[in-house]
């Protein structure tokens, strides 16, 4: 398969994370007969610094024209901390999503069975763990009408009914692929809004009547992601509240460097790790690549290529039980292994296998 990936390494550690997921695809091309033609583009603060725009058109149009985007993550801590700052890298982020037309995060969250006890909760909750959450990503108070004066400010938390449709076709789409169990989490008791999404889903229920779907509002669903994981198949929910829930499921599997997500809509996918650009550790070798591997392993599977990115994930498996690891998620006394090394180990993994 011929594939054109627009390479986006951002901020932060983005660029050392974004080689170890390069070297493992171009590991893959080489063992399957692929042939992947990476095009790399500015976005985020080394955007604004180079042409004042996190999201520049040419990076754009880069993304438009390939097949699937890679990206790293974006954030800097010079915009973070200056609160008048007119330009931000991770408006850079939300116009990426809004201009390709990504409405549809896609994060897995999964456990592995020799880091249960890397994560803050009990190894009896999470063992076995293994849903996805499902976030509409370009509508709701993040797009929404604004307004700030010295004394009042609001965000409009706005949906229409196409919109909230399609994204509940994506979740109920993948129900069907997976348990055939939906959770809509809403706050229908309070918002507008999330009654429209809960009617229109009660409407779409009859369309797959395989799927068991069930309704929870966002504070309870807080809750038993922590309590009860395993309760879980496919949650879908609206932009404000995926944000902060996608935030909370990541520490279920003990580190953010492990969890991959995809988002797709109506112009080119793209494939991320969720975590954040970690200014503090950049060029110093600590970063866990495996995130930024297993969005790579997403990337070919989103294109049919199962079995590559199976045996992606069969190599971080192996990394991991024969703790090659880095500094966040190895065992006490274990080596010390760095972003480079991991990486590297996973690619040789693969050819060997």
């Amino acid at each position: 398969m011929n594939l054109q990936i627009a390479i986006l390494s951002g901020d932060g550690i983005g660029p050392e994370i974004m080689r170890q997921g390069l070297a493992v695809l171009q590991v893959i091309a080489d063992k399957y007969h692929h042939h992947f033609t990476f095009k790399e583009a500015i976005c985020g603060a080394h955007a604004i610094r180079e042409v004042g725009d996190p999201f520049p058109e040419q990076t754009f149009q880069t993304c438009l024209n390939a097949d699937a985007v890679l990206f790293a993550a974006v954030g800097d801590p010079i915009f973070d901390n200056d609160p008048t700052a007119k330009v931000r890298p991770e408006q850079g982020l939300l116009a990426m999503r809004k201009q390709l037309g990504l409405f549809a995060n896609i994060r897995p969250v999964a456990t592995f069975d020799c880091l249960l006890h890397k994560s803050p909760l009990k190894e009896d909750i999470i063992k076995g763990a293994d849903f996805i959450v499902i976030r509409e990503l370009t509508g709701g108070m993040y797009f929404g009408e604004k307004y700030q004066d010295n004394d009042k400010a609001y965000d409009t938390d706005i949906y229409t009914r196409p919109e909230i449709e399609r994204i509940l076709k994506v979740a109920f789409d993948y129900a069907m692929k997976r348990n055939k169990h939906v959770t809509v989490v809403d706050k229908a008791n309070i918002l507008a809004s999330s009654r429209l999404w809960r009617q229109i889903a009660k409407e779409m229920e009859p369309l797959y009547p395989e799927v068991t779907t069930d309704y929870m509002f966002v504070d309870n669903a807080a809750m038993r992601v922590l309590t009860e994981p395993r309760f879980f198949d496919v949650i879908v929910t609206e932009n404000t509240f995926g944000d902060i829930l996608t935030d909370e499921t990541s520490c279920i599997t003990g580190s953010m460097g492990l969890q991959p997500s995809s988002s797709i809509g109506e112009h080119t996918p793209l494939f991320e790790p969720v975590h954040g650009s970690w200014p503090q550790a950049a060029g110093k070798n600590v970063a866990n690549p495996i995130a930024q591997i297993l969005s790579a392993a997403m990337l070919l599977e989103h294109f049919g290529l199962y079995d590559e990115g199976k045996l992606i994930r069969q190599a971080v498996d192996a990394s991991l039980e024969a703790n090659v690891r880095t500094p966040e998620i190895q065992v006490e006394g274990g080596e010390q292994y760095g972003t480079e090394e991991v990486g590297s180990w996973i690619a040789d993994w693969i050819l060997d296998h």
